[in-house]
Order: C-alpha cells, then sequence, then structure tokens
C-alpha cells in the first residue's frame, strides 16, 4: 500500500515537473523586451570607495548607462544627450592624481574616454586637502569642487538622479555560482 502512494506520489511529481518546465519555457518564450520612451539622462555619481582598486568596478557603473543608450532602440549622442558628472571623494581619489598615473592607468584612460564622451568628473577639495593635493596635482579632466557634499546636493535639486556605486569583492567565480 504504501509503496503504490509513493508511486503514485512520484508519478504526480514528475507530472508537475514537466508542466512547470513546458510552463516556464512557453512563458521565455513569450517574453518581450521592453524599450520605454526614454528623456535624455541627468545623473550624478557619487563615488565614495574603500578601496582605489575598486575604481575600475566602479566605471563600469557609467558604462552600464552608457553603452545601453547610444545603442539601438535609443542611439544617443552621449555628447549632445547625456549630462554626466561623477563625483570623486574617497580613497579612489588617488587615482586621478597625476603621480598615480602610472599605477591607474587603466583607470585613468577610461576617465579620460568618458569625459571625452562629455562625462565630468569633479572631486571633493576637502578630501584633496586630506590627501594634501594641491589643484594642479590632478589630471586635467578633473575639475577640484569646494565639497562633494554641496556638489551632490546641488546636482539633485537640479533634478539630476543620484547612483551610488557599490563595490563588492566577489569571493567566487561566476562559474561555481551557476
Amino acid at each position: 500500500m504504501q509503496r503504490t502512494i509513493l508511486n503514485h506520489w512520484r508519478r504526480g511529481m514528475l507530472a508537475v515537473l514537466i508542466w512547470l518546465v513546458g510552463a516556464t519555457g512557453s512563458v521565455w518564450a513569450e517574453a518581450k523586451v521592453i524599450t520605454p520612451d526614454y528623456a535624455p539622462p541627468k545623473v550624478v555619481y557619487d563615488f565614495y570607495l574603500d578601496d582605489p582598486q575598486k575604481i575600475d568596478a566602479a566605471l563600469y557603473w557609467i558604462r552600464s548607462l552608457v553603452n545601453p543608450l547610444q545603442a539601438s532602440p535609443y542611439n544617443m549622442d552621449p555628447q549632445m544627450m547625456m549630462d554626466i558628472v561623477v563625483v570623486i571623494h574617497g580613497t579612489e581619489i588617488v587615482t586621478v592624481a597625476k603621480k598615480n598615473e602610472e599605477k591607474y592607468a587603466n583607470a585613468v584612460a577610461r576617465m579620460r574616454y568618458y569625459h571625452q564622451l562629455g562625462v565630468q568628473f569633479h572631486v571633493c577639495g576637502l578630501a584633496a586637502e586630506d590627501y594634501d593635493y594641491e589643484p594642479e596635482d590632478f589630471q586635467d579632466f578633473i575639475t577640484l569642487v569646494p565639497s562633494a557634499f554641496t556638489d551632490l546636493v546641488h546636482y539633485q535639486q537640479q533634478g539630476y538622479a543620484v547612483i551610488k556605486p557599490e563595490v563588492f569583492v566577489r569571493t567566487q567565480s561566476i562559474e561555481s555560482m551557476r
């Protein structure tokens, strides 16, 4: 008797599993890509990182906005249609000091590229003082502002969206998590 009940239960579970796989497949088969109307972005990125090495990952947050908007269906010109500011006020400030250009060459090259697309990079004057940097110590694409916080508030008052990258240290490979 118990064996018969167990066999019926197993067959029932198998039927449910097959139905779920089929239903899931049909849902994905019917999925549509939605591309809503999108106004040109006004974004201020708040970079306050605990390790300057995380700047590379944080810069991908800019790429994740700019690249899709440059592509179809949006086809936006970053220089004409995007207003993006990055406010730097954490340990990553060292990455934009001229004396560290060789050490952070990849990040500096990417910031230069984004700057050519119209992205503005602001450095907090208070943080610069903490690191004993003078205005001439920074890369030519940097604008020194009195305070990161007053800069962030200013842009928020102008209607900019604030994006604060959170950069995590991955302890497992993507392959092992799949």
